[in-house]
């Protein structure tokens, strides 16, 4: 299997998803994914083009979740990309009740839900500006059930037994991976 280069597969997601918000998404992930390799002494390249990749069908399959991450795997598999990536994005997605396998898909798994709780910390900041946010607003915020309710605190907080990762330590590691892209973010 093969490993795609950052740009092809930049490329490829813009040709599957049209919606900005779900390109800054995948670029958050990205970000999250290569800090997280970086941490644990594991492949950036791959675990980049995972994260960047992982919500590739999102658009295809929005009025049929239980198709999310199936279609996704299954386009990337047919490209000849590496069959660890495409099993951490078929695992990312809950719905499925499949146990993510390896680093990598514990990482995906327990990180995209986490960066759209960084996401939604931002915006309820003054300045709006992820240079300014700190990882204890997104802990605070963490703890409030009502906000953003889509930011699955049950997955987020596996990064304790998935990754053996405090949750201080997850968040912190996300934040300031994510402050890195802030322009592409735009916040």
């Amino acid at each position: 299997m093969i490993l795609m280069e950052r740009e092809k597969a930049l490329e490829i997601l813009k040709e599957n998803l049209k919606n900005p918000n779900l390109i800054k998404h995948s670029l958050a992930v990205e970000a999250g994914m290569r800090a997280l390799a970086r941490y644990f002494n594991e492949d950036e390249e791959k675990w980049g083009i995972c994260g960047l990749l992982h919500d590739i069908d999102y658009e295809k399959t929005k009025e049929n979740p239980n198709l999310h991450s199936k279609l996704g795997s299954e386009m990337l598999r047919k490209l000849g990309l590496d069959e660890e990536i495409c099993q951490a994005i078929l695992t990312h997605n809950e719905a499925h009740e499949i146990l993510p396998q390896g680093k990598m898909a514990k990482a995906l798994y327990c990180l995209d839900p986490l960066t759209g709780l960084i996401v939604a910390a931002v915006l309820v900041l003054p300045s709006k500006k992820i240079k300014d946010l700190k990882p204890e607003n997104v802990l605070n915020r963490f703890k409030e059930k009502s906000f953003a309710k889509g930011a699955k605190r049950e997955v987020i907080k596996k990064c304790q037994e998935y990754l053996d990762l405090s949750l201080e330590e997850f968040v912190n590691i996300i934040v300031l991976a994510m402050q890195k892209i802030s322009d592409q973010l735009g916040l």
